[in-house]
C-alpha cells in the first residue's frame, strides 16, 4: 500500500527551494523523487536551461494530468517580508512563502491526492503530472517544448487540471476554462537628432509615436465575445531619451500588450498594428519599426463533460458549484490545449506575486480533497 502523502509539509519542503525563474535550484527533484515513490516512471525533460518533468502512473486510458510549474517570481523586497520569503513559515493557520499560492501547493496537493487514489487502487487509466521551471519566465523552454515533444512522441493526454491560483474571493469560487490571448508589441521610432531652433535639419520622432499610439488606443477591439471579456490595449512603456531641453531627440520607443478574445488572432492584431505604424509614418524622414511577439492564442474548453466534472468535484467539497470563468492573464493551458481539454483549479490568488505571500493551510488540504474527488469522479465506470 502507498504511504499518505503530507500535502502541507510537500508545499513546504518546494517553498524552500528558491526556484525563481530560470533557476531549479533543485524542486525539481523534489517532485520526481516525491512520484517515484509513489510509483511514476519519471522523465526529465531539459530544454535550454530550463527543468520540465513528465511523470506518468498507468499505461492505459484515458490518461488525466495535472499540469504546474516549480518556478517562482522574484521576491522583491525582502526587508518587507514578515517572514524569509523561503523558509515556509506556518503562522497564525497560514503557509507563508513564495510559491504558497502559485503554484507549489497545488503541486503537493495534486501529488497528495493522486497517493490516496493509488493506495485506494481508482486509478482505472494512467494520471500524470506535466511540471515545468518556465512558466513565469519567457515560457519558450517550458511546457510548450514539452508538448510538442510529447505530440511529436504520440503520447495521449486526455483531459488536463492546471494548478494555477484561480479562485478569486472564496476557495472554489472560480474555475478557468479558457483564456484570452495576448501580444506584446515594441515599437521605436527612428528620427534624426538635431537642434530645437533648426527643426527643418531633424526629424522628430515624438509626433509620429503619440500619433500611433493614439490611433492604437483610441480603437474599440470589440465588445466581448462569448464567454470573454472585451479584448483591451495597454501601452505599458514609452521612453524619449532626451537629457536637453534644446534638442530634438532622435528616437521613441513603446511597448504595449493586447489581451485578446476569440474574435481576433495574434497575426491580425500585429498586421494591424503595422498598418498603423506604416499610415502614422507617412512622410517621416525616419523609420517606424513594429516587433510583436504572440504568447497565445485565446482559447476555451466548451462546457461539457469534463468541465461538468470538475465543477461537481469542487462542490463535493465547498457545498457550491464554481463559476466557470476566462478572466485573467494568461497561463500555461494556452500551450496544453494543443493535446486535450484543460481546466484550471487552484487555490485564492489574492497574494499571489506578492510579499508575504501565503495560503491557509485549511485551504490546501481543501484543494487536495477536490483534487481527490477529481480523480475519483473521473475514473468512475461511464455509461
Amino acid at each position: 500500500m502507498t504511504a499518505a502523502l503530507d500535502a502541507v509539509e510537500l508545499a513546504r519542503e518546494l517553498i524552500r527551494r528558491p526556484s525563481v525563474t530560470p533557476a531549479d535550484e533543485g524542486a525539481m527533484d523534489v517532485v520526481e523523487r516525491t512520484l517515484e515513490a509513489l510509483g511514476f516512471a519519471c522523465r526529465r525533460m531539459k530544454f535550454g536551461e530550463i527543468e520540465n518533468l513528465y511523470a506518468r502512473y498507468g499505461t492505459a486510458g484515458p490518461n488525466l494530468c495535472f499540469a504546474g510549474h516549480t518556478d517562482v517570481v522574484p521576491v522583491g523586497d525582502a526587508a518587507a517580508w514578515s517572514k524569509d520569503a523561503f523558509a515556509a513559515d506556518i503562522e497564525g493557520g497560514m503557509l507563508i512563502g513564495r510559491g504558497a499560492v502559485d503554484m507549489k501547493s497545488a503541486i503537493a496537493a495534486f501529488a497528495a491526492a493522486a497517493a490516496e487514489a493509488i493506495a485506494d487502487g481508482a486509478i482505472a487509466g494512467s494520471v500524470s503530472f506535466l511540471i515545468t521551471g518556465d512558466e513565469e519566465g519567457v515560457a519558450t523552454h517550458g511546457t510548450k517544448k514539452v508538448v510538442e515533444a510529447l505530440i511529436a512522441e504520440g503520447e495521449t493526454i486526455d483531459h488536463c487540471v492546471v494548478g494555477e491560483p484561480t479562485s478569486a474571493e472564496t476557495f472554489g469560487d472560480m474555475v478557468k476554462v479558457g483564456r484570452r490571448g495576448s501580444i506584446n508589441a515594441e515599437i521605436t521610432v527612428e528620427g534624426i537628432q538635431g537642434h530645437v531652433g533648426y527643426p527643418h535639419r531633424a526629424a522628430n520622432p515624438t509626433p509620429v509615436l503619440i500619433r500611433l499610439l493614439a490611433a492604437l488606443q483610441d480603437r474599440v477591439l470589440d465588445e466581448g465575445y462569448p464567454e470573454f471579456q472585451p479584448s483591451n490595449l495597454e501601452v505599458t512603456w514609452i521612453d524619449v531619451p532626451n537629457t536637453a531641453t534644446n534638442i530634438i531627440p532622435g528616437v521613441g520607443r513603446a511597448r504595449l500588450n493586447i489581451r485578446f478574445n476569440p474574435t481576433h488572432t495574434g497575426a491580425a492584431l500585429a498586421a494591424w498594428i503595422e498598418a498603423e505604424a506604416a499610415k502614422a509614418g507617412e512622410g517621416f524622414k525616419g523609420q517606424v519599426k513594429v516587433t510583436a511577439q504572440i504568447s497565445g492564442e485565446a482559447f476555451l474548453t466548451q462546457p461539457g463533460a469534463f468541465t461538468a466534472l470538475v465543477s461537481d468535484a469542487v462542490k463535493d467539497v465547498t457545498g457550491k458549484a464554481p463559476e466557470l470563468s476566462t478572466t485573467g492573464g494568461t497561463s500555461d493551458a494556452r500551450f496544453i490545449r494543443a493535446m486535450c481539454e484543460v481546466v484550471e483549479l487552484g487555490l485564492v490568488g489574492r497574494t499571489m506575486h506578492a510579499v508575504d505571500e501565503r495560503a491557509p493551510v485549511s485551504e490546501i488540504r481543501q484543494l487536495q480533497a477536490v483534487y481527490r474527488a477529481i480523480l475519483a469522479r473521473y475514473y468512475r465506470p461511464r455509461g
